[in-house]
């Protein structure tokens, strides 16, 4: 329509145009002119309109450039405040036509701001704890045992964690296995105890030299809260050594017929019928003190091999056990031992386990052996060595036998009755009381019994049983 009212004014315009063309003319009669004035007034109102329709469409011509342009503008607006939005995160995330939407997006917290290390959320105004190079709500700091606010001033770690002091010292601080009180500190402020090799149990130093008793077997100290069985010698037996113990003759003597059968595998059978007796402590500190060749451990005398006249007092009969874990006395008797050969008899502590007592007797069985034999009069380390190369080869059999006959008898509901009283199942305790005598042996730092068996462990390892024995007889040493 813009192009028409442009066409209506030129109109009104052509009227003034009109007048003025007739003054021309009326001016210049002799100029060529239309025939008629109706003629030339269609001619001049053609241009006119001719005109109008040219300036109309360049004026269309910029409106339409107008328009594209603010359709241009506003479409960059559009844009960029999309990419506003999608900064900020403000928009939601877009979905596609398979159902598949963004992952959810993390913002980045800004520099300056917490996150609680237990919840994992924003810290915002308020109390908050540094601790363990991390922010903490007051009410996350937690402690890793009981689980509660921790809001002491100080506090206590372990592996990253943190403590109440009294939880840390419960969990972590050592007790005592005797008193099971906390071992206390010493006077430069550290934790110091005294722990067995073998067993592992700790305790305080002080039950050291507090009369603490210890089991004359396995030799951990006596617990508060349980009693040791006391012998009439003044030796204490824990429990656990109890149920295997060897208390008289008569009960050894199937043990006595074990080792010679040991003996007799290994070719060294024992020809002489040697007595076995087992003796208190008294006696065999008699029978020690009276035998001129003989050698024994220190700080106590377990077992001895005699090979002088002597009357010693054995044990007949075991002792009863009474309320409060009293023993009764035990039954004894004089035996008068009368000298037929090199070896009057093998004497032996009672009141031990069964391994022990067997691992005692296996040594004391080379001792007389040797003597039978005839071997020259050897220095202590070869002959106590060489003693305790056997005692701690019959141990390892013992248990390797044990071994085989508990894995037959899971595998099948019965099994066969055997006379050998080695052949039996072990209890998981005797197993591990087996280990600590094979432990003591080896640990032995005694010059005599420890660097003798080690000097003659490595010869029978190195050139066997036999070939070790003949080069003993013959040179007094070990082969090396």
């Amino acid at each position: 329509m813009g192009w028409l009212s442009k066409i209506l004014k030129v109109g009104s315009g052509h009227r003034i145009a009109e007048k003025n063309y007739q003054a021309n003319y009326e001016e210049d009669p002799n100029s060529h002119l239309p025939s008629t004035s109706e003629g030339l007034w269609s001619e001049n109102e053609n241009e006119d309109i001719d005109r109008a329709i040219a300036i109309s469409l360049v004026e269309e011509s910029q409106k339409a450039n107008n328009v594209i342009d603010r359709d241009y503008q506003l479409e960059e607006d559009e844009l960029l405040a999309k990419a506003v939005q999608e900064s900020l995160n403000l928009e939601s995330p877009p979905q596609y036509t398979s159902g598949n939407m963004y992952q959810p997006y993390l913002p980045q917290y800004q520099f300056g701001s917490r996150i609680c290390a237990g919840c994992y959320n924003e810290i915002g105004y308020g109390r908050y704890l540094n601790c363990l190079n991390a922010f903490w709500h007051p009410e996350c700091f937690r402690c890793r045992a009981c689980n509660l606010p921790i809001s002491d001033y100080e506090f206590s770690t372990s592996g990253n964690f943190p403590y109440h002091k009294s939880c840390y010292k419960e969990n972590y601080h050592p007790k005592c296995d005797v008193c099971k009180h906390f071992i206390p500190t010493n006077p430069a402020g550290l934790i110091e105890y005294r722990a067995h090799p073998f067993w592992i149990q700790k305790y305080c130093p002080s039950h050291e030299y507090d009369g603490t008793p210890r089991c004359c077997s396995c030799e951990r100290m006596e617990p508060q809260e349980v009693k040791y069985i006391p012998l009439h010698d003044g030796r204490k037996l824990c429990l656990e050594c109890l149920d295997s113990t060897i208390m008289d003759t008569k009960e050894c003597q199937p043990l006595y017929r074990d080792i010679q059968e040991f003996y007799d595998g290994l070719n060294m059978k024992v020809e002489q019928d040697v007595p076995l007796l087992l003796v208190e402590r008294q006696a065999l500190n008699e029978a020690r003190e009276g035998e001129k060749h003989g050698h024994y451990h220190i700080p106590e005398t377990r077992g001895l091999c005699l090979s002088e006249e002597q009357t010693i007092s054995t044990v007949l009969r075991r002792p009863r056990y009474e309320r409060g874990n009293r023993v009764s006395s035990t039954m004894s008797e004089p035996y008068k031992l009368t000298r037929h050969c090199e070896v009057t008899a093998i004497l032996i502590l009672f009141g031990l386990p069964r391994l022990l007592t067997g691992s005692i007797l296996a040594h004391e069985m080379m001792h007389a052996w040797l003597r039978l034999k005839g071997f020259r009069t050897l220095s202590q380390d070869v002959e106590e060595g060489i003693c305790q190369v056997l005692a701690h080869m019959w141990l390892s059999t013992e248990l390797m036998s044990s071994q085989d006959y508990n894995d037959v008898a899971s595998t099948s509901y019965s099994a066969a009755p055997t006379t050998s009283s080695r052949r039996k199942t072990m209890s998981k305790f005797e197993r591990k009381l087996g280990e600590f005598f094979k432990h003591q042996i080896e640990s032995d730092m005694s010059p005599v019994y420890g660097d003798g068996f080690r000097a003659g462990q490595m010869a029978v390892h190195k050139y066997g049983l036999r070939t070790t024995l003949d080069h003993i007889q013959m040179t007094g040493t070990f082969p090396y």
